[in-house]
């Protein structure tokens, strides 16, 4: 007599880099699936990256121990697995397999490139490569309704999924948890088919929204596009590329003229989690432990303009812009004052100094403000410090920063002119000692060799730390940097 094996219950893993906690953003499986060692069965968010978090286990999913929204710590029981179901349909006898979904999950398995740290044994099995599909857009959008790729496995999981979470929202939640648990086989069997299911959708689904590409979160994360709000009309109620442009168009519509144009006010209260939530507590522990002071210069970036300029004309290919040359003269102040390339160790009284340069450099998110770390930037020619930050910038706008990225800064370049604003006071990035900060560039009168003339001027500011040095090195640091705006070739001196 064989004995099924026992329930498996798969708590929520350690994700490394002092993490405790993360939020479910999107279940892959609904109860009643068949999952796979390795499968992904869930995206969360810590406060470093969005994660694809793979189940260790093999088997049914018989319970779902969070909904989405909700914030587990590590260790917090995430899904329960059970034995598979011994009527559960095979590939061959999977009704109406629909070609597009195969193609669909199979490039949700192509990955985000998202990586879980301390946890996983390898995803060889949750893996498949990207196949390639038309290039143009026309022929990109109809292959959505067309696409032959056969994949009865993960059609009939897909099928299978919606119609168990359909049947799930039904049931009422005061029902006993193990009844529901042992007849979990038994409402499966009586699910109907999956060519009965009709993705027009009326009203708020029950379920999450489903969405297999990659491509199409990430078009709708980089224009606010609510998947929730978005009406699928791909096989199985996917939303398609199609479905999020539409959306996308339809926002940019004129809103129409409130009623009643003094309605009233409403005091809206917002969960401080995820991203939003480390910032915080990151920007606390800086104000509460450095005892930071600002000193700030203006500079005429006339010439350094005109150096990128030049760069771009005769190398267009190295990508050089205004944020590498910011970060080459950095690192080269940093080198020439290495007491602000440093961090103070509290518990054992000492200054940390570091013989290595990990600069930091802030990028402006949908998720919010995060700082990609260029490592070993020290060792890195201006040309290699621009591919580098294109690469993690890319990342950062796309969400596929993995938790190392963020940290092990030594000193972090923040070019907040972008927003438009000429100058600021900035918080240290808790543990590093200094923050350069720079201002727009704009036109502003400026007294050359005696006669006054339009310049392009910038602001540059310096927060310190007071425990790692003083004044002096802190000024000559910064009258370094605005020396090397002004005049870039001084760089060539020890180039």
């Amino acid at each position: 007599m064989t004995i099924a094996p026992a329930r498996q219950v798969f708590r929520l893993p350690d994700l490394g880099e002092g993490l405790t906690e993360a939020e479910i953003i999107e279940w892959k499986v609904a109860v009643g699936d068949t999952v796979e060692i390795d499968q992904i069965v869930v995206d969360v968010e810590t406060a470093k990256a969005v994660v694809e978090v793979p189940v260790p286990y093999a088997g049914t999913v018989v319970r779902l121990h969070a909904e989405t929204g909700a914030v587990l710590a590590v260790g917090e029981p995430l899904i329960e697995v059970g034995p598979a179901a011994a009527n559960a349909p095979t590939p061959a006898a999977a009704p109406d397999i629909d070609p597009a979904a195969a193609r669909y999950r199979e490039e949700e398995q192509a990955g985000s490139g998202n990586v879980l740290i301390g946890y996983g044994t390898g995803h060889t099995s949750g893996r498949r490569r990207r196949r390639r599909g038309p290039s143009r857009p026309a022929e990109r959008n109809a292959a959505d309704d067309r696409n032959v790729a056969s994949d009865q496995t993960a059609a009939d999981r897909q099928a299978s999924g919606q119609t168990a979470a359909d049947l799930q929202a039904a049931v009422p939640k005061a029902a006993d948890l193990q009844a529901s648990s042992r007849n979990a086989a038994g409402r499966n069997a009586a699910v109907p088919a999956p060519q009965s299911f009709s993705p027009a959708v009326e009203g708020k689904p029950s379920h999450p929204p489903r969405v297999i590409s990659p491509l199409v979160r990430r078009i709708a994360r980089e224009h606010g596009v609510d998947l929730a709000a978005v009406s699928p009309t791909g096989p199985r109620g996917v939303i398609l590329r199609r479905d999020v442009e539409q959306a996308i168009a339809d926002s940019r519509k004129p809103p129409e003229a409130p009623a009643t144009p003094h309605g009233p006010q409403t005091t809206e209260r917002i969960p401080l989690r995820g991203l939003r939530r480390a910032v915080a507590d990151k920007l606390s522990r800086s104000r509460r432990e450095i005892p930071d002071a600002t000193t700030w210069v203006d500079v005429d970036a006339t010439r350094l303009l005109e150096a990128k300029n030049a760069l771009q004309q005769a190398r267009p290919d190295l990508g050089i812009g205004l944020l590498a040359m910011l970060a080459r003269i950095c690192v080269d102040g940093l080198r020439r004052f290495p007491e602000l390339n440093s961090s103070v160790d509290t518990d054992r009284s000492e200054i940390v100094r570091y013989g290595h340069v990990n600069l930091g450099f802030a990028a402006q998110t949908d998720r919010g403000l995060v700082v990609p770390v260029v490592r070993d930037a020290h060792l890195m020619t201006t040309a290699q410090l621009a591919a580098e930050l294109t690469r993690l910038t890319g990342l950062a706008r796309s969400g596929g920063l993995s938790p190392q990225a963020l940290t092990g800064g030594t000193f972090t370049l923040n070019n907040y002119g972008v927003f438009g604003v000429d100058g600021s006071t900035p918080i240290i990035n808790h543990p590093e000692a200094a923050l350069l900060g720079v201002g727009r560039i704009i036109d502003r009168p400026w007294v050359v060799e005696g006669t006054v003339t339009a310049r392009k001027i910038t602001q540059l500011s310096l927060t310190f730390d007071h425990r790692v040095c003083d004044g002096g090195t802190a000024g000559g640091f910064l009258r370094y940097v605005a020396d090397c705006v002004e005049n870039p070739a001084i760089l060539l001196a020890d180039a």
